[in-house]
């Protein structure tokens, strides 16, 4: 057995391909048919809450829970078991072996439990060698495994691409997922069958009559811009999915903790508009009552599993602003109005731009909040930042008896601690047929800030279709910390016949910035005030590989490989607030390695309006430019990068770096240090520093090398067989870590790809401590590994002593060479 606890890994995240050639799929020889997933699967999986913390107490106490918290009613039938169930080897007959530590019962013995609550059992594999946590795969072992799986009594299968061997084509990644569904129709037990390969072969194109479901896109995780991105992705393949074909944008990151209440609300509704499998991703025995709320909301659910099985069309998509419109069996249609942007936004679509047939009205039900209202001729709503409102709607002939729809939207600039002067501004639209009576529009925002109206806050009536605007001026309170605040707006009138009254509201989150503190800081750990970027978001120290968020690799300049940054694709800018305390910014710019560009691009530092430093145009392969830019006195910094044409007239997105960005605030002089001041414990810049396996090798190994490195001029190669082990060092004395929050260590991928992952070992007896989740990171890909204290367990009695460190360890597997380099805390 290796050392450590049981650890997790998450699946490999590769980008979307391009156009290419889609062969068609073989045709099954007993085709699994639609039943099996006429409408999008339901359930549970334990990925992204456990990792491989994955046991059979945990899939029998989540089955209990679906019973008895009323999900199983709602429709969520499957609780899958993911990565980690088995034993690292097969069995003396080829065969996989469930772990008998983790279920002593067997998986067997978890089917019959799941099925005696009327519930259905999943299961996970890989399409390749091993799989993502290095268990055994599947290539080559279809039909054994598929008869193990159909004997134990499995009912879904979730089948991944990790450790594949393939040869990239698509038509491999056909041939592979085909083999399995061939073995499972051979079986002769029905299975819904998961293809899980991210998206990378565009399954949309050939797998239906393949699986019942595919993703399309990378892992998500439990952040916005995750959400964003993949929302992104998944959204235009509607014409895709069907009953027994679904898109799959991955599992239900709602209730794990890194998102806001109205963000998870998104998740929930873009799932349900885009027709996609609903499985839930969170530990439900913690989980709370607004979590379930969100989950187990049936009005949503049953836009998800409608009969009629259409993903919701994108009617529009402007500006971070989209409408999706989704036909219901019996004859309504879904409306989402997404905002993904940060502030509040008025979203609407003309009822003629959606598939409702014409109508004298439309009856608009609120699926989040019941409430009911009629439209003349848009669908509209005051949407919350990261928001989304779901409307059922249908025709309505008689829309004088339901109160009209009435938006109340706002704008409102950034605010600085301790002036006024901002300006709020409201405006309130009549959306329904009718007039409104007595508008009026109040504003209430945090205690102690004033707002002050600026024009009339009534009107007398309100046509269909006509909009009543009201300013305030708003001011904030000395030593407001930086944040964001709501600022509530209501709107109340009457309607129809006299003495009918009634309200909207909306809530606009403003944003207080305050000036950096005194010091010299790497600009990434300073929160921009706002950022705007031609491809995915800008990127904290690392390149933008991409759409999504963190898909990018360490920013690489003419080989020069930096930690530090924030990596941009023009054209892009991002604003900071300066407050006049700051004097100078210098920084590295280029164009990143990872992305080479025929076309230059030029970097500008701004100081208020003045260009303070500019680089003149940069061409990929230049030695990295250096820039110092004079802040003194500037109220705001603006970071802007743009290119020129390509040839063809339009602009063209280049990967841009702002590489080691230091901000000078106060009084420090620029050879203060930098914050957070980092302390480096392995550098390899004489030797290996006495690293070596925690476990026997299994023709593993390290060596000094200079090929990859962060600082200095040497790292480490590390050799990893495909099961991996721990590399690190016991030091003669123990080190004294106290006082240092994050433990961090630079990694480049070999070709397979790898996890990276930290432990501790503490006191006299070496207790062993670590995190519990690895962080992947792409074949030939780079990226530093953070773990935070708070991230790291010890056993039961074990204190995290940081004066007492004994060892000191990374994991990496799935073979091959890697190569890592400044272990460090800061």
């Amino acid at each position: 057995m290796r050392l450590g606890f049981a650890v997790a890994v998450t699946t490999v995240a590769f980008l979307i391909l391009g156009p290419t050639a889609a062969p068609a799929a073989a045709e099954p020889p007993a085709p699994p048919g639609a039943t099996l997933a006429d409408v999008p699967p339901m359930g549970f999986n334990n990925w992204n809450a456990f990792g491989c913390e994955v046991n059979e107490a945990l899939i029998e106490q989540t089955a209990d829970i679906f019973v008895s918290s009323g999900l199983k009613d709602a429709g969520y039938v499957y609780v899958n078991i993911d990565d980690c169930w088995s034993q690292r080897e097969r069995g003396a007959d080829g065969r996989l072996v469930a772990d008998p530590v983790k279920f002593p019962n067997g998986i067997q013995g978890v089917a019959d439990y799941v099925h005696g609550k009327g519930l259905k059992l999943g299961i996970y594999g890989d399409a390749g060698t091993k799989t993502c946590a290095g268990y055994p795969g599947s290539l080559g072992h279809e039909e054994l495994d598929a008869r193990t799986w159909a004997g134990w009594g499995v009912d879904y299968l979730k089948y991944d691409n990790c450790n594949n061997q393939s040869d990239g084509s698509q038509a491999d990644y056909v041939r592979r997922y085909t083999a399995m569904r061939d073995a499972i129709a051979a079986a002769g037990r029905p299975m819904v069958y998961s293809i899980c390969e991210w998206g990378t072969s565009k399954p949309w194109t050939w797998a239906p009559g393949v699986g019942q479901l595919w993703r399309t896109t990378g892992d998500i995780s439990d952040n916005w811009p995750s959400l964003r991105s993949i929302i992104a992705q998944n959204a235009p393949l509607y014409p895709y999915a069907g009953p027994g074909h679904w898109n799959d944008p991955d599992m239900l990151e709602i209730g794990n903790g890194e998102m806001t209440g109205t963000e998870y609300r998104t998740h929930m509704s873009m799932w349900a508009m885009m027709a996609a499998p609903l499985i839930i991703g969170t530990d439900l025995r913690t989980a709370s009552a607004e979590t379930l709320a969100i989950l187990g909301n049936r009005e949503i659910i049953a836009v998800d599993q409608d009969r009629l099985g259409v993903q919701g069309r994108v009617v529009s998509d402007d500006a971070g602003l989209m409408v999706l419109d989704k036909p219901l069996a019996n004859g309504d249609h879904a409306i989402a109005l997404y905002n993904s942007t940060d502030t509040l936004a008025t979203v609407g679509v003309a009822a003629s731009a959606t598939g409702l047939r014409r109508a004298p009205a439309y009856q608009m039900r609120d699926l989040w909040t019941g409430g009911v209202v009629q439209a003349k001729t848009t669908i509209s709503a005051a949407v919350p930042a990261h928001g989304t409102v779901v409307y059922r709607v249908r025709p309505l002939t008689g829309p004088h008896a339901v109160a009209p729809s009435v938006t109340v939207g706002a704008s409102l600039p950034t605010l600085i601690s301790g002036t006024g002067g901002a300006t709020l501004s409201a405006t309130v639209t009549n959306r329904g047929t009718g007039e409104l009576r007595d508008v009026a529009v109040t504003a209430q925002g945090p205690a102690g800030w004033t707002l002050t109206a600026t024009t009339p806050t009534t009107g007398r009536r309100l046509r269909t279709d006509k909009s009543l605007a009201v300013t305030w001026t708003v001011g904030v309170p000395e030593g407001t910390p930086a944040g964001r605040y709501p600022i509530a707006l209501t709107a109340t009138y009457g309607w129809g016949p006299p003495g009918r009254t009634a309200h909207s509201d909306s809530e606009l989150v403003s944003t207080v910035v305050t000036a950096p503190a005194d010091g010299n800081r790497h600009l990434g750990t300073i929160a921009p005030v706002d950022s705007h970027n031609a491809r995915g978001p800008v990127e904290v120290d690392q390149s933008n590989g991409g759409e999504a968020g963190g898909d990018g690799s360490l920013i690489t300049l003419a080989g020069r490989v930096y930690t530090r940054g924030l990596g941009t694709t023009t054209a892009s800018e991002i604003r900071y607030y300066l407050g006049g305390r700051c004097s100078r910014l210098s920084t590295d710019v280029g164009i990143d390695d990872a992305a080479p560009s025929t076309v230059p691009a030029t970097f500008t530092v701004y100081a208020d309006a003045t260009a303070a430093a500019t680089s003149g145009p940069v061409n990929s392969g230049d030695t990295p430019r250096s820039l110092v830019a004079d802040l003194t006195g500037a109220t705001w910094l603006r970071l802007v990068t743009a290119s020129g044409d390509g040839g063809t007239g339009a602009p063209t997105a280049v990967a841009t770096d702002w590489a080691a960005p230091v901000l000078t605030c106060g009084g420090a002089a620029p050879d203060d240090p930098v914050l957070p001041e980092s302390r480096t414990l392995y550098s390899f810049e004489s030797g290996t520093d006495g690293w070596t396996t925690a476990n026997p090798p299994d023709g593993e190994g390290v060596a000094r090398s200079a090929d990859f490195h962060t600082d200095g001029a040497y790292g480490l190669a590390v050799t990893t067989s495909a099961g991996g082990n721990w590399f690190g060092s016991r030091p003669d004395t123990p080190l004294d870590l106290s006082g240092r929050t994050t433990f961090k260590f630079d990694l480049r991928a070999g070709g397979t790809g790898t996890v990276g992952e930290i432990a501790v070992q503490v006191g006299s007896a070496g207790s062993w401590c670590q995190g519990g989740f690895w962080t992947w990171t792409n074949p030939g890909a780079s990226r530093t590994i953070t773990r935070h204290l708070t991230d790291i367990d010890c056993p039961l009695g074990v204190t995290l002593d940081l004066s007492q460190v004994t060892g000191i360890w990374i994991f990496l597997n799935t073979g091959g060479v890697h190569h890592v380099d400044n272990l460090r805390v800061e």
